[in-house]
């Protein structure tokens, strides 16, 4: 059961925060807040691989042999690949590695690297034909160690600004869907001290 925590009407689209299991929700894109690898597992990324199955994992695998043999990374941090869904309810899986917050030099360099995890997401969107719907974890806020208030506020910020633009992006509503109570506690919060300064408007009680 998914319930909706907070919702925002933008030029674009909407944006919601939704209460739930992202692996469980259907939509058109899903995003997984991968690690490097690739090796789906981890928290979010582990449940997702499992929802997916071995059919994922075959398919991270051969990535990353092809990126082997370029002597690259499979997927280096701030960066994204896509494939298909296998057992997802989507059409589309994005793959984007955030900083990993447990890493000293990711952690010192936290700010630059999720806005860069952000957008390589929003371009790797750009080239996806049905893009409606979008579905995803807040990047490194789940076993990767982001500080929660700090990635609150910079989360809504990033996502809230490029769902504002006055350019179509061809997205009528992006999720951020988890269940780690502690980042929504946060962004409560962030959103009750800042809520007049995000762009958009709330349209939460719709939803109550």
């Amino acid at each position: 059961m998914a319930d909706v925590f907070m919702a925002r009407q933008c030029k674009n689209g909407l944006v919601k925060v939704i209460i739930g299991d992202i692996s469980k929700i259907e939509a058109d894109v899903m995003v997984t807040t991968a690690n490097n690898r690739l090796a789906g597992r981890e928290g979010v990324d582990a449940a997702i691989h499992k929802q997916a199955g071995q059919e994922l994992r075959a398919a991270c695998d051969a990535i990353a042999v092809e990126r082997r043999k370029e002597n690259m990374q499979p997927c280096p941090v701030g960066t994204s690949v896509i494939t298909e869904p296998y057992g997802l309810s989507a059409k589309k899986l994005i793959h984007v590695v955030g900083p990993d917050c447990r890493r000293p030099t990711q952690d010192e360099s936290r700010r630059s690297l999720i806005k860069k995890a952000y957008e390589t997401l929003f371009q790797q969107l750009s080239n996806v034909k049905d893009r409606e719907i979008v579905a995803t974890p807040p990047l490194s806020m789940d076993v990767f160690a982001y500080p929660h208030r700090e990635g609150a506020r910079m989360t809504m910020e990033i996502v809230l600004g490029w769902m504002d633009t006055s350019e179509d992006i061809g997205i009528k509503e992006f999720w951020i869907v988890t269940q780690q109570m502690n980042w929504v506690n946060n962004l409560r919060t962030v959103y009750r001290e800042s809520e007049d300064q995000f762009p958009g408007k709330d349209i939460t009680r719709e939803y109550r």
